[in-house]
């Protein structure tokens, strides 16, 4: 019997690379790898060809290539990448075509990796918190939570799958600690005393393998996903403890961070309010032992950082 098709977006990425590895790592499975990139003769594409993907280019920004590459497939995983253009916009537009092809080619299961749209919790008029290029409030996820539709609309049996903040953030998004004039390190959150559901970028992927695995399960169903729920101080002392040196939490009101300068700096600030003032709404959407149903490897942020702690740049 032939191995069912599962077409990965963002293969190379961090997202969509966990669910490439998830399904060339589980050779008996009953699925195999289409890895969908712009770059097929790039080295981390020609990385899974060799590993036994089939590399297929196809480019967000065009429907009919993606209609192509998930031809045949049975499945389709969908991820877009706010942070390579900051453009809502642009981001709607890719969802919109992701979800045109996965019905144009029949596609069984999509996943959608998605976030909430924060106004609906916090609309334009509120000005709890300032409004984003007119009409957003944290536009990489309002983006993604106005484009459910163009999947549940679309007649294809989807999965929306909420995500959480990436602690690989740490590594390459200058979110790790950071040394101050004393030469201590302090690890800077806008989350006052609340949990902040978090997951290894990996993890996800390797949830929507699970997802995928499930089956009929979950299509149509909203799911969220996290590794661990928390607080800044905790994570703090997590890193404290990896580092072997003293790392203390230093809290930075969210006005405060969309001051700091640098690119998205207003929306991340705007998105740890969000993120602070419904915490008990987001957390919930998020459960740590269904994450792990689906994937029993699912890494604590100690597990994460005893891999990674050799990374974090602490300049």
């Amino acid at each position: 019997m032939s191995k069912k098709i599962i077409a990965v977006t963002g293969a190379t990425g961090a997202q969509g690379g966990g669910l490439a590895r998830a399904i060339l790592d589980d050779a008996s499975g009953e699925f195999t790898l289409r890895a969908i990139t712009r770059k097929p003769d790039g080295d981390k594409a020609r990385e899974l060809a060799k590993l036994g993907a089939e590399v297929v280019a196809a480019d967000l920004d065009d429907t009919e290539s993606l209609k192509r590459a998930f031809a045949g497939a049975h499945g389709a995983f969908c991820v877009t990448n706010f942070w390579e253009h900051f453009s809502p916009e642009k981001e709607i537009a890719q969802a919109r075509s992701l979800a045109e092809a996965a019905k144009a080619a029949g596609v069984s299961h999509a996943i959608w990796s998605t976030l909430e749209d924060t106004r609906k919790r916090v609309p334009l008029s509120d000005d709890r918190m300032p409004t984003l290029k007119e009409k957003y409030k944290v536009p990489h996820f309002d983006a993604k939570g106005e484009s459910d539709h163009f999947f549940t609309e679309s007649g294809v049996a989807t999965t929306l799958l909420l995500t959480s903040f990436y602690w690989d953030n740490l590594l390459y998004f200058g979110m790790g600690p950071k040394k101050g004039e004393d030469g201590k390190l302090s690890f800077v959150l806008p989350m006052a005393d609340k949990k902040l559901p978090g997951i290894a970028a990996d993890d996800i992927g390797r949830c929507a393998y699970g997802i995928f695995k499930q089956g009929e399960a979950l299509r149509g169903k909203t799911v969220g996903i996290a590794g661990e729920h928390l607080t800044g101080a905790q994570m703090a002392a997590a890193l404290q403890n990896a580092l072997e040196q003293p790392v203390s939490y230093a809290y930075v009101p969210p006005e405060v961070y969309r001051t700091f300068g640098f690119p998205g700096a207003d929306d991340l600030g705007n998105m740890f309010q969000y993120k602070r003032d419904f915490e008990e709404e987001f957390c919930a959407a998020r459960d740590v032992a269904f994450s792990r149903s689906l994937n029993p490897g699912l890494q604590s942020f100690s597990q994460w950082l005893s891999r990674h702690k050799s990374q974090m740049p602490i300049g």
